[in-house]
């Protein structure tokens, strides 16, 4: 019964923050991570379960959300790179990170376009643009045109597939 509520709190307010209409023009806007030369590092489900937290593991290999407002990311300020959880790919920069208020950290850019992938996302009956680690393949999180400029777009990412990196100073 408990997993029955959780379940419905999330669809009810977890996708709400989430949600894109039924076009996807994000994807236009994005370079894929076929631009570039990235290593690719491949390891099978039994490898990732051993490296991966149960939670990484859902959300970075089985496309999982985790709840909104409850990342240790969603409402960090420190100064430096976030890194995927999975393999250690710079992702995004703490100085495009902004406050969008949905519940998960949110950025205006990665650190550089080949770094991450985008796909079709249609699950759930919406139309979204997923992103995703380009060296492992993890599930990062989705994209959305509602992001501040320079670039319009805010790449709505799960804590838990991030780690961070702290400048020193």
């Amino acid at each position: 019964m408990k997993n029955v509520i959780s379940l419905s709190v999330f669809l009810l307010f977890g996708l709400s923050g989430c949600a894109q209409s039924a076009s996807n023009p994000v994807e236009n806007k994005i370079a894929s991570s076929a631009d570039g030369p990235i290593n690719k590092i491949v390891k099978t489900e039994n490898e990732w379960k051993k490296l991966l937290t149960p939670e990484q593991y859902y959300v970075l290999r089985q496309q999982g959300t985790e709840a909104a407002f409850t990342g240790e990311y969603y409402d960090h300020k420190g100064k430096g790179v976030y890194i995927c959880a999975a393999c250690g790919n710079e992702l995004f920069s703490s100085d495009t990170k902004f406050r969008s208020g949905t519940g998960w950290p949110s950025f205006y850019q990665p650190v550089s376009e080949i770094n991450v992938g985008i796909e079709s996302d249609k699950s759930f009956g919406m139309v979204r643009t997923e992103v995703h680690c380009a060296r492992c393949d993890g599930h990062l999180g989705h994209i959305f045109e509602d992001g501040p400029q320079p670039t319009g777009l805010r790449y709505c990412i799960n804590s838990v597939s991030l780690k961070f990196k702290e400048l020193k100073d």
